[in-house]
């Protein structure tokens, strides 16, 4: 079994369709979606056309909730960008989205955690906004329940993996489109990715094992640097560029 994990695209269509033709590239016909496809400053109405179209088995994100659930007048500013580009057929198609999904009967799939959307699995960020691997007892404690070899997560937009005690395994992709963001919860803190590259995650099953193989696939970042920038997003730019927030 051998399947594509992709996640966190935050409407960047030129990095989804980088990374679907490496997919392709490795004879890889099979792709779930974590969630957050279309937030942000770039190509929402393209990169939704692009997954309507994939038809991949995909789980709703907490910026994907936002867009179905809030006002436009109330959303973040990457939210409404998005809104603003969005039909009602691509909204509506985030609105059949589940909060969380089983692959083939064998791989568990959600966008943060299974019981918050909102809320980092693997890492935890200090009172100074230093964001860390979260200790083994707190990360099982949240994977309580979840009786899957394989379990998916993204929302981070930090590629890892991470084996729990009793065997299972949690893989975070990576993000497709997002190489570095900021957030003020639970303090203010940013996560870089430290490269421009677009991620994303191959795991395959070996009789009882699953193992993950992490790519990162180039592709013409500094048009989408440009285009968040001429939208009025210095931070974005910059990520989008470097992968670092600057």
């Amino acid at each position: 079994m051998r399947f594509a994990a992709i996640a966190d695209i935050h409407g960047n269509h030129l990095a989804l369709e980088a990374v679907l033709e490496d997919i392709w590239k490795q004879g890889i016909t099979d792709i779930v979606n974590l969630g957050d496809c279309f937030s942000g400053p770039l190509t929402a109405g393209k990169t939704a056309d692009m997954l309507l179209e994939l038809n991949a088995v995909t789980v709703r994100g907490n910026h994907d909730r936002y867009l179905i659930d809030q006002a436009p007048e109330a959303m973040h500013v990457s939210d409404r960008a998005a809104h603003l580009e969005l039909s009602e057929h691509h909204l509506n198609w985030l609105r059949g989205l589940p909060f969380s999904a089983v692959y083939q009967d064998a791989v568990y799939l959600c966008h943060a955690t299974p019981a918050d959307d909102n809320v980092y699995w693997l890492e935890s960020v200090s009172a100074d906004g230093n964001v860390y691997l979260k200790p083994l007892e707190e990360i099982e404690a949240l994977a309580a329940g979840i009786d899957f070899p394989l379990i998916l997560c993204g929302h981070t937009h930090i590629p890892r993996v991470v084996r729990l005690s009793g065997g299972r395994l949690i893989v975070n992709p990576g993000s497709v489109g997002c190489p570095a963001y900021d957030d003020d919860l639970p303090y203010f803190h940013k996560v870089e990715a430290g490269h421009p590259f677009a991620s994303y995650a191959i795991l395959e099953r070996t009789g009882d094992h699953w193992l993950p193989v992490f790519r990162q696939v180039a592709y013409d970042h500094m048009a989408m640097a440009k285009l968040a920038a001429q939208n009025g997003r210095a931070e974005w730019a910059s990520g989008l560029a470097t992968g670092w927030l600057r």
